[in-house]
């Protein structure tokens, strides 16, 4: 017992330590979990899963997985197809075939591997991942057709690729047991199971979907319901067909996705945690669980870099370019897509699964596939992690690569705002419900997105992904705080910022500050002080620092009561003065400040200037050591 309990602490220390290194590098985090893992295992020997948990070690990988496809399957929208709809069905119908059939053609004439293996093999190469491919598109920004297409495929084509290993499976344990069997016998039950495991899940999400917002189910108790009901649905699932549970979660999730449950929104961050929990632990478990003779294949033979090599090169790129022949996708974003395939959990843990079964079918070469998958999970993921930033840029599919802000609410203040913003070339968007209000940012030719921020459909219309920083300033308190308190989970706690009270805000009515979002200006200047100063004719003022004009000459030059508002860095980074927090200004930023119209007279600012340096002077007077003379050289 304390042998498990050391191992699920080493693992979470391990999982979520690779993430946060990940997060600081900008590396993927998917090697440095598989190098933590293999380190962890392989190498030192610090950690052994099978040994910790024996016969549940399956059964918990292949939970984890159901529920990283449900998770996945959530963020599913069918409004997203508009554009890449076509291209999402070619590649989950037309290039599926096309994939398997190359992916088995590599591994029979280029790996060795004989047909059975290959063939199976073939299929589970279908799969892309998509707790790899989302990470590098989010950490990529890239253009929201590409992103949404590798998004559905990845996630689509997870339980497909298990379902065309079961295939081949099921097809060779026919063939061993009864010689001539034909596809006819086996392809038409597994279609079946396949259909009645999506039935299953989609019922499961019309069964949440109706309990849920008729409080037939408490609000704590949501959470605990709907994973438990993910778990059922995949193990009964799984009792009519081997990996038909993978399908029954994944139809659940985009099912549930796209039923409009307001309940669920409520989930979100906690679904997002446990996903990235999951992944983690998968991840470290796995690449532990390695052996070191199921990696001398690898290393004895020029095979299976000449497989990693063609699926790389031609398996890949021959499968999207022949599924989207003749659809609207521009080639340079076909290109990306078919560069773009890192795979993930799902190929590990199903080739670890058929690598036993076909050892139980006497079928040689089986025991190749599980280093096989981890060579292809760290090539893939290394070099699509290491390159997607270039591809994006090389083939035009890169989105704003400078932080965006996003201002909620059309007022003169927050117009003069994105005036300067804009200036900066920073990405700016106004959003705003009122048409009438957005008049002054659509005369200032300002970027603008007329509807209600809050409203689940502007999550579609309106790709948020540029904008890192959410500035709420409309006239209503309260309103900004339910903003920043919505999008605090997707941008960030200290990205969303509002006004702060108002001078004259009656204490009693103010609002907690664990709802608010971070209070704009050091003296948390309100909604009635910003409007009121810029009535006075107070303006925005960028102020660029260098090593000769420093923070503190900055301040020398603007009015006493001017107030430091954020600065920019070189690369954009946006940083805000608030109540609680001051960046440190350094050469190369540019300060915005909201100050009164007329600046310090030149004059003054020339006469504390030189009132500083002399200043200086007197100081260097009053440290030299007693005796020292004017002249000669002066010494510490």
């Amino acid at each position: 017992m304390d042998s498990q309990a050391l191992v699920i602490a080493t693992v979470g220390a391990l999982g979520i330590g690779a993430q946060w290194v990940a997060w600081r590098t900008g590396w993927p985090a998917i090697v440095l979990m598989l190098a933590a893992g293999f380190i962890a295992g392989p190498i030192t020997g610090l950690i052994d899963p099978e040994a910790a948990f024996g016969d549940l070690l399956d059964p918990m990988v292949s939970i984890g997985v159901a529920l990283i496809l449900f998770e996945g399957g959530l963020s599913l929208d069918y409004r997203e197809l508009r554009h890449s709809g076509q291209a999402v069905i070619r590649l989950a119908t037309i290039g599926v075939f096309i994939g398997w059939a190359l992916g088995a053609a590599a591994g029979y004439y280029i790996a060795g591997l004989v047909w059975p293996v290959a063939v199976l093999f073939g299929g589970i190469l279908i799969v892309t991942g998509p707790t790899v491919v989302i990470p590098l598109l989010r950490q990529s920004n890239i253009q929201t057709r590409p992103a949404s297409i590798l998004k559905w495929e990845g996630i689509v084509n997870d339980p497909t690729g298990a379902l065309c290993a079961v295939i081949a499976y099921e097809y060779f344990r026919k063939v061993a047991d009864s010689p001539g069997a034909s596809l006819i016998e086996v392809v038409p039950p597994l279609i079946i199971a396949a259909i009645m495991a999506g039935l299953i899940g989609y019922a499961a999400a019309r069964l949440i979907a109706f309990l849920f917002p008729r409080g037939a189910i408490p609000e704590y108790l949501k959470v605990p319901v709907l994973f438990s009901a993910v778990i059922g649905v995949f193990v009964l699932s799984n009792k009519i067909e081997h990996e038909a549970g993978l399908v029954a979660v994944t139809v659940m999730g985009i099912t549930l996705a796209n039923l409009g449950v307001s309940s669920l929104r409520s989930i979100h961050p906690f679904k997002e945690n446990i996903a990235v929990l999951l992944v983690s632990g998968i991840f470290i478990l796995l690449s532990a669980s390695l052996k070191w003779e199921e990696l001398t294949y690898l290393q004895t033979s020029w095979r299976p870099l000449a497989f990693l090599l063609a699926l790389l090169f031609l398996v890949r790129p021959a499968t999207v370019l022949l599924s989207l022949l003749g659809t609207a996708v521009p080639w340079n974003e076909r290109l990306f897509i078919a560069w773009i395939a890192p795979r993930g959990i799902v190929l590990v843990a199903i080739s670890g699964l058929f690598a036993l079964r076909l050892d139980e079918l006497g079928i040689e070469g089986g025991q190749l596939l599980t280093g096989l998958s981890f060579a292809v999970v760290v090539i893939t993921v290394i070099a699509h992690g290491f390159t997607v930033e270039w591809a994006a840029k090389l083939l035009g599919v890169k989105g704003e690569s400078r932080p965006g802000l996003l201002i909620v609410g059309a007022t003169p203040w927050t117009i003069a705002l994105a005036r300067e913003m804009k200036a900066l070339k920073t990405p700016v968007m106004i959003v705003d419900p009122s048409w009438q209000r957005l008049g002054a940012a659509r005369r200032e030719g300002l970027p603008f997105y007329h509807g209600e921020i809050l409203n689940e459909a502007t999550e579609h219309n309106l790709d948020l992904a540029p904008f890192q920083v959410l500035v709420a300033a409309t006239d209503n308190e309260a309103y900004n705080a339910l903003v920043c308190n919505e999008f605090a989970h997707e941008v960030g706690r200290d990205s969303v910022y509002q006004l702060g009270e108002s001078a004259d805000e009656d204490d009693k009515h103010a609002l907690p500050e664990s709802i608010r979002g971070r209070a704009l200006f050091e003296s948390g200047f309100g909604v009635s002080d910003t409007n009121e100063r810029q009535e006075q004719g107070w303006v925005f003022r960028k102020t660029k620092l260098s090593d000769e004009f420093n923070f503190e000459d900055a301040q020398e030059v603007l009015p006493d009561s001017a107030n430091m508002l954020m600065l920019v860095r070189k690369s954009g980074t946006l940083r805000f003065f608030t109540h609680a927090a001051r960046p440190e200004p350094r050469a190369g930023d540019t300060i915005i400040s909201f100050t009164p119209p007329s600046l310090k007279s030149a004059e003054d600012h020339a006469a504390k200037r030189a009132n500083k340096e002399s200043g200086k002077e007197r100081a260097k007077e009053n440290s030299k050591p007693s005796g020292e003379g004017d002249a000669g050289p002066q010494t510490a």
